[in-house]
């Protein structure tokens, strides 16, 4: 007895290459352009006045809580840092390789973006 053949749908040998990587899908894109129009067509006062600008305004006073997690969600992510070497707690190589760094005021600071906006 032979075995079934398994279809796989048309001429198709194996799945297609689907959507390439960090393209959002025909969907998400219109549902967000949709809501982008609409906020900026009501406007601060529900008929368009200063478009998005004045919608996002009219939501950040009466509605703050929401809007402060939008807003948490567009800022970028900054990290300030300030690291501070004691000699006291440095082998000897340690602080000679420090020092010969140009490290002499025991402060370094750092400032980076890890998020990004879409």
């Amino acid at each position: 007895m032979t075995e079934p053949v398994k279809k796989r749908g048309g001429n198709l040998k194996g799945p297609g290459p689907g959507r390439p990587k960090g393209l959002p899908n025909k969907t998400t894109a219109l549902l967000k352009d949709a809501i982008l129009q609409a906020a900026d067509q009501a406007g601060a006062d529900g008929r368009g006045k200063d478009g998005l600008v004045g919608y996002l305004k009219a939501r950040a006073l009466d509605t703050p809580g929401p809007f402060l997690a939008l807003l948490g969600k567009v800022l970028p992510v900054q990290v300030n840092a300030t690291v501070t070497h004691r000699a006291d707690q440095m082998s000897d190589d340690d602080l000679a390789t420090f020092i010969a760094g140009g490290g002499g005021t025991g402060t370094a600071e750092a400032q980076t973006d890890t998020r990004q906006l879409n």
